[in-house]
Order: structure tokens, then C-alpha cells, then sequence
């Protein structure tokens, strides 16, 4: 591997640590291998609320014997009082819709800043269970919808009424009882924009914070609503939910292409994360130098262990999918046996994980590897919990006028290497195009000149942009020398986004992904992999190459251990083990 090092502000000040080369990080497949981190959206939520104690109650709860009506949660945050509000409706089960053409849901919610009141309530009853349809305002944060799982929800309540714990291997199977399908926020449909949130609502004022806290409330209610219709149904001899269970029970997220574009359009912010995780890793494998105590090692042996529990716990029809777990959790029972056999010598080594990353990626599939800095990332929480503070970064991409020609030349020459390396010539280069549907303005992925659509490409194909871009700057420079980059910008307009892009991301780490987003070839899940780490997410079940179901804060904490002493421990999360059925 080729180091190169770049100074960052660590605990004993300026420290040149060996951050991992974009030409290593930026390669789709390995983005398409990360998994959650202390740094996940998630994680850092969850690490707020039960630290600073959010207050959560219910100021309506108004639901029939079949569990239909309005819950508003009221929420007391370190900085700001906030209001849940949901609907829950019947759903006509041949109208239960995943896809983003669905126009009905089982469940639809506003998280609302402040308390609501009869009017506001009565306004968000008639709009917000008709989402994109409906039109709220600022007051609202962010809109979403979800849907019951088919396989668990009826069978947990039947349980509970039975008296009965359900049994924990079915709700693996699952891993949830309702599945969000989208999370609508940054002044979307009349909401308040990301300016306002990050400005005036310090408690959701992380990127997507606000999003993630709405899918948590959506496990407390779906949780909620269980134990209440069990007890509707079966008064003298329902049970509640088991703590253990409730903990292990997340919410369903199913994300398609929509997301895809999110990150080529804000490659500051996805440089600002990757630098961060990479960060954080260059951290931990500086701070072994000194050596690694056994305790340490134990530790990562254990965590180990439970990431090959978990995988083995996950279920998906998807062979590619499967067959990537397998080889996940054999290579890791290799790690284990690697360090049964380097504990004695690793405990007095330098640059121990240095050398383990070293030895993962000699040996190793890239999925493994990062699920190895994943974890060793989790082992060093007072170094790398700080960083979760510098997630968020203005997207402004400015050109710089005065730059002579020939110095953008050379910039794209360095930095977009790996654009001009790709034949645009040939037909699988530019095979892919994206889009967006005019139903609902999703993003699409079209054949080329099979396909309808082309003339509405969506400008995703930032390699092809680059190579474009840099013919025509060489043959301007080769006509008049000695111009400067508004020279160019002016006989050459259509180019200013790019040549912005260009100036903008030379003065990044990461960035840009370094792959052909128009290859025939191309594998948009490994964007939405990528994405969804960042969120936090668990348990990936690939439904084709376009779209991916996930599990969202399966483990994490209940509203009930809020306050109390808490280990940031719930990644990858496996079955309780209970001791009654």
C-alpha cells in the first residue's frame, strides 16, 4: 500500500498520520464494502440521546381497537422541544406498495419543531398522509411513510395476546415490523431547509440527524403499537414486548437508485465523510505504535466473532450477496486464527495494526478489509467519537478565474488520472445513462441507444465530463496560450460547472469517485452500499444491481435506557439469547 501523509489536528496537535490514497479509497467496489461506523449517522444520534437524556412522551395517543388513529410524541432535546406526529391508517393490502409510486402507506409521519397544536394537527392530518401529493411548512423538519412487515407484524402481536414471547429466530428472518421507504427532508414539499435546521436546531444539526431520529421514533411506535394491539386484542393474557427483543427489533428501509445521485452531486460532503472515517482509522493504527495490550486484542477477537454471528444471521435470496457473507466470514475465522497466533508477538510489536491492515489487504477480499477498519475503529472510541463533529460541510463549488490555463491542465492531469484513463470510444464506456422518470422524477439507468430518454441525461458522468472538458481546454491552450481559466469559461460556457468541479475538488482528499458511472457495467449498489453505511444501516439484501433492503438501529438502545450508563456497542448486531420462551 502507498502512504502518503497529511497533517490533521489530533489530541497531541499537529500529528502527519498515513491516510490511505485516493486512487485506494475512491474505487467503487471498496466504497461498496464499508459497513457502519462510530461516525455512521445512527450511531452518533443514538450516542447523543442517551448521553444528554431527550425526554420523549406522548401527548396523544389516540388509537382504535385495530390500532388506527394519531400518536404525537413530544420531545425534550438539549436545545429544543420537537413533536412527532403520526397517522396510522388502514391499508388495503392490495394497495401495499414499496416502490416510490405508491400513493398509500400504513403509517405516515412529520417530526415538527416545537408543540403542536389543534390547528397545526388538523393541517398535517390532511396532509401529511398524502406525502408528495400534500404540501406542509416550515415548521416541519422531515416527512415520511412506512409499511407493516407481512411476515412479523401480525405474527408478533398474536403472540404477545397469546401470552407468549415471539420466538427470536422468526424475527431475525426479518429483523423489524415496519419498513420505512422514504425519509423527506431539506426543504422538501414546503419543509424547513437544511440552512434553518443546522442553524437553529442544534439537535439535529449533524447531517441527516434529523431523518435518522424520524426512523428511531418509527421503531419506538411500531414497538408501541404491538404491545398495545396485543393487549386490545387479548386483554387478560397479552404480554409485553421482552426489553432483550425490543432492543434487537429495528425498522426496514428499502433504498433504491434515488439515492445514487446524492453522492456525485456532493462530492465535498462525501469527501468530508470518507476523510473523516479515514481519519479515524489513520488515528487508531498510529495510536498502536507503542504496542497493543492483550485486553485490546481480546477485544477484537470477540468483536470478530460476533460480526461471523451476525452474517450468519442474515437472510437474502441474493447469490452474489450470499456468497460474499460466506467468504466475509471465513476470512474473518482466519483473522481470528491470525490473532490466536500473533497475540504474544503483537502485544510487544510496533505498528501492530499497521500491520494486521497490511496483512488483510495481502490476503484478504476488499470487503474484509473494511470490515476489519471498521472494527478497529470501534476499538478506540476516545480517539475517533470527537471527529462525528466534522460531518457536515458547506457543498460550494467555485472557479478560481485567474488560474492559467495550463495549470488546470495540469491539475486535471493529477488529480483526474483515472478520467483520462477510460476509452470513452468504446461502446461499454458509455453503455449506462441516467435519468430522471417524469412520474415521479427518480433517477433512472437507461441503455444506450436502446432506451428512451438521452436527450434528459441527468450530468452524472463526471469522468466522461472531465475527459471532455480537458480536450477541449488542451486544444484551447494549444490556440492561445497564455490565457487564464475566464478566458476559457467565456468562449467555453457550457463547461463552468465542470471546470468548477475540477478547481473546487483538487483542493480535496477524496471526493470524486474514480470509477465510469456510464460503463454498460456499472453497479449503482455499490453507491447506495456506500451512502448507507454513512447512515448507519445494517444488513444489506440486494433485490437486483438498483436497489437494496436494510435494516435501520437494530440494536440500539430504547428511549427507556436513555440516561443510564451506557457502552456504545450495537454494531452488528445478533439474536438475544433469552431464557424463556
Amino acid at each position: 500500500m502507498h502512504n502518503r501523509t497529511h497533517k490533521i489536528e489530533n489530541s497531541d496537535g499537529l500529528t502527519p498520520l498515513p491516510m490511505r490514497p485516493a486512487s485506494q479509497v475512491m474505487q467503487l467496489e471498496r466504497l461498496g464494502s464499508f459497513h457502519q461506523s462510530r461516525l455512521s449517522f445512527m450511531r452518533t444520534l443514538v450516542r447523543r440521546m442517551v448521553v444528554e437524556n431527550w425526554q420523549v412522551s406522548s401527548s396523544v395517543f389516540d388509537l382504535d381497537e385495530q390500532g388506527y388513529g394519531t400518536v404525537v410524541y413530544q420531545i425534550e432535546a438539549k436545545y429544543g422541544t420537537f413533536s412527532y406526529v403520526l397517522f396510522s391508517h388502514y391499508l388495503d393490502p392490495e394497495n401495499r406498495n414499496d416502490r416510490v409510486i405508491a400513493d398509500q402507506w400504513d403509517l405516515t409521519m412529520a417530526l415538527c419543531e416545537g408543540t403542536v397544536d389543534t390547528e397545526q394537527l388538523d393541517f398535517l392530518r390532511h396532509n401529511v398522509p398524502k406525502q408528495e401529493a400534500g404540501r406542509v411548512d416550515s415548521r416541519v423538519l422531515v416527512l415520511s411513510r412506512a409499511n407493516r412487515s407481512g411476515r412479523t407484524f401480525e405474527y408478533v402481536i398474536n403472540e404477545l395476546a397469546s401470552g407468549r414471547q415471539p420466538n427470536v429466530d422468526v424475527i431475525a428472518e426479518v429483523g423489524y415490523l415496519y419498513r420505512t421507504t422514504a425519509a423527506y427532508g431539506s426543504g422538501k414539499l414546503g419543509m424547513a431547509d437544511w440552512e434553518k435546521v443546522r442553524t437553529k436546531h442544534r439537535d439535529f444539526g449533524r447531517p441527516f440527524a434529523a431523518e435518522m431520529f424520524t426512523c428511531y421514533m418509527l421503531r419506538h411506535f411500531s414497538m408501541q403499537q404491538a404491545d398495545y394491539l396485543a393487549a386490545q386484542r387479548a386483554p387478560k393474557s397479552a404480554v409485553s414486548l421482552h426489553e432483550d427483543i425490543k432492543r434487537y427489533i429495528g425498522i426496514g428501509n428499502s433504498t433504491g437508485l434515488g439515492m445514487a445521485p446524492f453522492l456525485i452531486n456532493h462530492p465535498l460532503l462525501i469527501n468530508q465523510w470518507i476523510e473523516m472515517r479515514e481519519t479515524a482509522l489513520a488515528t487508531v493504527v498510529a495510536a498502536s505504535e507503542s504496542g497493543v495490550d492483550e485486553a485490546t486484542l481480546a477485544r477484537l477477537d470477540a468483536a470478530t466473532q460476533r460480526v461471523i454471528q451476525h452474517l450468519g444471521e442474515i437472510v437474502t435470496a441474493d447469490e452474489r450477496q450470499n456468497n460474499a457473507n460466506l467468504i466475509l466470514r471465513e476470512e474473518l475465522q482466519l483473522l481470528h486464527l491470525w490473532l490466536e497466533e500473533q497475540g504474544a508477538v503483537l502485544a510487544s510489536n510496533h505498528y501492530v495494526w499497521a500491520s494486521l491492515t497490511q496483512y488483510a489487504e495481502q490476503h484478504w477480499h476488499i470487503e474484509t478489509q473494511e470490515v476489519i477498519n471498521t472494527l478497529l475503529i470501534e476499538l478506540y472510541p476516545e480517539l475517533v467519537d470527537g471527529l462525528e463533529e466534522q460531518m457536515g460541510v458547506d457543498e460550494s463549488h467555485q472557479i478560481t478565474p485567474e488560474m492559467p490555463v495550463a495549470e488546470l491542465l495540469e491539475i486535471i492531469e493529477d488529480k483526474y488520472e483515472w478520467a483520462l484513463a477510460i476509452d470513452f470510444s468504446k461502446h461499454e464506456s458509455m453503455g449506462t445513462f441516467w435519468y430522471r422518470s417524469q412520474e415521479k422524477m427518480e433517477p433512472r439507468l437507461g441503455q444506450t441507444n436502446i432506451d428512451m430518454g438521452m436527450e434528459k441525461e441527468m450530468p452524472l458522468a463526471v469522468g466522461r465530463r472531465v475527459r471532455e472538458c480537458y480536450d477541449q481546454i488542451d486544444s484551447y491552450n494549444q490556440a492561445r496560450g497564455q490565457q487564464n481559466v475566464a478566458h476559457f469559461i467565456m468562449q467555453n460556457p457550457t463547461y463552468s460547472g465542470i471546470v468548477a468541479r475540477i478547481q473546487t475538488m483538487a483542493q480535496s482528499h477524496y471526493g470524486d469517485i474514480r470509477e465510469n458511472l456510464v460503463h454498460a457495467d456499472v453497479l449503482p449498489i455499490h453507491l447506495l452500499r456506500c451512502k448507507l453505511s454513512f447512515f448507519g444501516v445494517s444488513k444489506f439484501d440486494p433485490r437486483s444491481r438498483l436497489w437494496v433492503r436494510n435494516t435501520m438501529f437494530q440494536g440500539a438502545p430504547l428511549i427507556s435506557d436513555f440516561g443510564k450508563p451506557f457502552v456504545d456497542d450495537w454494531h452488528f448486531p445478533i439474536k438475544p439469547v433469552l431464557t424463556f420462551r
